[in-house]
């Protein structure tokens, strides 16, 4: 990555002053819901897609009146970042137009 980088970015490898690094097993040690050192909150596949939290029709909702949740868990998933966001404000605008 740091290569990519420095060619649309030169000097960009002389200002890195440290790093850290973790292979995917210390990962899952560190956060148990990493798993397999997975930072998005695991697989995600077609199922996932509908049942991620748990399966419903406005996963952004919980049980609890009022309280909302986004994550890489709710759709749209990890790696597609603020759109679980904005999927839940739009569920929370929704009903408080009720």
């Amino acid at each position: 990555i740091e290569r990519q980088v420095e060619r649309f970015a030169p000097g960009f490898r002389v200002r890195i002053l440290a790093r850290s690094t973790r292979h995917a097993a210390a990962m899952e040690a560190y956060n148990p819901n990493y798993v397999g050192g997975d930072i998005n909150g695991g697989v995600q596949d077609l199922l996932q897609h509908f049942t991620r939290p748990s399966l419903s029709l406005t996963p952004y909702r919980t049980p609890a009146k009022g309280i909302y949740i986004c994550s890489s868990s709710t759709p749209p998933g990890g790696g597609v970042h603020g759109m679980c966001g904005y999927y839940a404000a739009q569920v929370v605008l929704r009903e408080w137009e009720k």
